[in-house]
């Protein structure tokens, strides 16, 4: 597949993990969206290589996917940087992880 991909698929399941250890489910989702979209694009491709004549439907799929993968991929670099994620690691802030130690010890 040749997207231009900022995350690759490793990088999204630490982004996934990371955020479920830690309770802030928001940048695992948005990765999940961006493989679940990879997934679809795979699909598609497979659908028009394996077409005797070229498809509309599977075009047209796999265009607006690619459209909707890009604007994902954005989204999460964008909420990344908001929240102040490692880049290099890809590790959650401390801030955030503070937090969701004192929502557990209050029991909220």
């Amino acid at each position: 597949m040749d997207l231009q991909n900022r995350f690759d698929d490793e990088e999204l399941e630490r982004i996934i993990e990371e955020a479920a250890i830690y309770m802030c489910a928001c940048p695992g989702q948005v990765a999940n969206q961006i493989r679940q979209l990879r997934q679809v694009i795979r699909y598609q491709r497979d659908c028009l290589s394996e077409a005797k004549t070229p498809n509309l439907v599977h075009h047209t799929i796999e265009s607006r996917s690619r459209e909707a993968h890009a604007l994902m991929e954005d989204c999460l670099d964008q909420v990344l940087e908001i929240e102040g994620w490692d880049r290099a690691t890809l590790k959650m802030p401390e801030g955030l992880r503070k937090l969701r130690d004192e929502l557990i010890e209050n029991g909220d």
